[in-house]
């Protein structure tokens, strides 16, 4: 985002959820189905523009460029985000993760990314990472 539109907390929340699709620099379609999903149905996103979510990816993708790209990004997300939706931004990335079925290792080392610059406690990522698998399973 520039100077004149800073990253509002629901940009934040996108951000991550982007930044955890492409870590593995394959964002596959049920990522991003899960990601319009959420924007469109959660009610944190109820006001929120969802043709922003083009703007917050490119923001991402041209930082995911830079050498301390994603320090940058967890500046630019943890200025945005209140510390009350620390755990909500890191429940979004693990569904994220989980909607397509299978998680890589770039992944999972970009959700305990997620988990350390967050501050999440273990206990409550533990149950969060529960919550995103079983409301993922297929029969």
């Amino acid at each position: 985002m520039s100077e004149s539109s800073p990253m509002s907390p629901q940009d934040a929340l996108v951000a991550v959820m982007v930044a955890s699709s492409a870590s593995d620099e394959n964002m596959r379609t049920a990522e991003l189905v899960a990601i319009t999903r959420m924007v469109n149905h959660m009610p944190i996103f109820a006001a929120y523009d969802p043709d922003r979510i083009q703007r917050v990816s490119r923001t991402v993708f041209d930082l995911f460029e830079e050498e301390d790209g994603l320090d940058a990004l967890f500046g630019l997300i943890r200025e945005a985000l209140p510390e009350r939706l620390y755990e909500t931004a890191y429940a979004l990335a693990c569904d994220v993760v989980t909607a397509d079925g299978r998680h890589s290792q770039v992944e999972l080392r970009m959700l305990e990314e997620v988990r350390e610059e967050l501050k999440i406690d273990r206990l409550h990522a533990a149950a969060i990472e529960w919550g995103a698998r079983v409301r993922h399973m297929v029969v």
